[in-house]
């Protein structure tokens, strides 16, 4: 049965814990801190998490069905390679996203600082404008989660309107 939903919403969530010796990513900007998030990839919480998220507003499979961390050719990888792989099943479905919000929970470094230089960044890797992505991001309050990183994202997905043809232009299909 397919669908014909003019809109779809997405949700999803990833967590790292912090280590030392690697680069804090989160955005797909690197941060000024001394220990970054650890993962098989680059750790970078928000980006899978927005990857998670599209991937749901399509029913695609999620991020760890279509990039193992059991498989070693994602060792490392920058999560751009993750997040474009879920904007083309996007685009494939006939969809474009129309607004995204997160909320990033760690302890450390504090985000203020950083959120306009993340949203620009996130901006361009979505092809979105700035305005339509929300970024904040809160302390765990006591919760135990003192040493990792958590991100929750809700994007919204709507399929174009078709654009009515000029008068007086035929579909190439058309016979005169």
């Amino acid at each position: 049965m397919s669908s014909s939903h003019n809109m779809r919403i997405g949700y999803g969530w990833d967590s790292h814990e912090f280590k030392r010796g690697i680069p804090l990513k989160i955005g797909g900007v690197v941060l000024d801190h001394p220990r970054g998030l650890g993962g098989h990839s680059d750790g970078d919480v928000l980006l899978h998490a927005i990857t998670d998220a599209l991937l749901g507003a399509v029913a695609a499979p999620d991020i760890g069905s279509l990039f193992p961390p059991s498989d070693p050719q994602w060792k490392g990888a920058d999560s751009r390679v993750f997040l474009d792989e879920a904007l083309k099943r996007v685009q494939q479905a006939g969809y474009r996203i129309a607004n995204l919000d997160s909320t990033l929970i760690l302890m450390e470094p504090r985000i203020g600082p950083y959120a306009g230089t993340i949203r620009a960044r996130v901006s361009e890797l979505l092809g979105i404008s700035a305005d339509a992505i929300g970024i904040k991001a809160k302390t765990p309050e006591g919760m135990g989660t003192d040493n990792a990183a958590i991100a929750h994202v809700t994007v919204l997905l709507e399929k174009p309107e078709p654009q009515p043809r000029p008068k007086g232009t035929r579909k190439k299909t058309d016979r005169a």
